[in-house]
């Protein structure tokens, strides 16, 4: 009975691991009756292979950790509710579109959204992910520094060592969204089966996304993007709208660089483009001041800054081992 019962439990620490995959968790932010949640999802297989993208011919997609991502783009509601929390500072505020509280938050520039991250942090009492050193929402970010003892990281000077919430780097966002964790290859659509996307106005059918079948005429193009939570198919890794929807702005600058302005890459798809813009590794750049209706953004959660957003697979093994190692040393007290 105690092997058969090792058994069990040894095949449930195999599911649980491996189920841990794609698992979710939805954190608060704000406070009153201006609180939103937003749900990340967990990107496992830390220290997967890179592949070689299409179009800039570089290795891209290996990341050393977990992480995670928020299953949706953030939405007018997100930044609205910011605005109200933050509201008392009229330099901070961040102008949004009107299409509806649960459409993808767009004409926001990556400043606007670097300040929503960093602000995620300080309200839930972390520390900021970008160093801004002058105030206002379009104000550019400074690199941290060897000064700054507690954030400089030179591998990414962008972003600081001990912060949680983040704008997916290029890297974390193009796993997210085309990396197989079952297969351990990667994808060439961000959908469930890698497969080219239907396209349709809104709605969460596997294998589909919002975009414009054809330019002009179809269903994105004609209706706007779809509400975040109807963006079409869930992917691989159980995230949407990676395809589709609007494009996302990424945490990696590009190599334009002119002047004081900064440039910053953009991954995905939109509602106003056909589905060849969708192939993984299609991207452009744009100045981070300039703000697009079909650009949107989501955040990144840095899963080894405490506390954790998402548990860890390992720690839901350990616990269930935990868990065998009472029941058979009851067993055996009760023999």
């Amino acid at each position: 009975m105690r092997k058969r019962l090792v058994r069990y439990l040894f095949a449930a620490c195999c599911l649980l691991a491996g189920s841990a995959q794609c698992q979710a968790a939805v954190v608060s932010f704000g406070s009153g009756t201006n609180v939103f949640q937003m749900e990340f999802v967990t990107i496992g297989n830390p220290g997967n292979q890179s592949v070689i993208d299409p179009l800039t011919l570089n290795p891209v997609g290996s990341v050393g950790y977990t992480y995670a991502i928020g299953k949706f783009e953030v939405s007018e509601n997100m930044i609205a509710k910011y605005n109200a929390n933050f509201g008392f500072d009229n330099s901070m505020v961040i102008h949004i579109g009107s299409r509806g509280p649960n459409k993808p938050a767009t004409r926001i520039s990556w400043n606007a959204a670097a300040r929503f991250v960093n602000w995620l942090n300080t309200s839930s009492g972390g520390f900021a992910a970008y160093k801004f050193t002058t105030s206002g929402i379009e104000a550019d970010i400074a690199l941290w520094d060897a000064n700054d003892l507690e954030d400089y990281d030179p591998s990414n000077p962008l972003r600081s060592k001990r912060t949680r919430y983040v704008l997916p780097s290029f890297d974390e966002w193009y796993k997210a969204a085309y990396f197989d964790p079952i297969g351990n290859t990667y994808f060439d659509y961000p959908t469930s089966n890698g497969g080219y996307p239907t396209a349709v106005e809104s709605g969460t059918d596997p294998n589909t996304a919002v975009y414009t079948s054809v330019y002009g005429q179809g269903p994105g193009d004609l209706n706007g993007p779809a509400d975040v939570d109807q963006a079409g198919g869930l992917n691989a890794y159980k995230v949407m709208g990676l395809g589709g929807n609007v494009w996302e702005w990424t945490e990696d600058p590009s190599i334009l660089q002119e002047s004081s302005n900064s440039y910053h890459v953009i991954l995905g798809g939109s509602y106003r483009m056909d589905g060849g813009a969708m192939y993984r590794g299609s991207f452009t750049d744009h100045e981070a001041r300039t703000a697009f209706e079909h650009l949107g953004f989501r955040v990144a959660s840095l899963s080894s800054s405490a506390p954790p957003a998402v548990p860890e697979p390992s720690m839901m093994v350990i616990g269930t081992l935990f868990g065998l190692g009472g029941l058979l040393a009851k067993r055996r007290m009760n023999k």
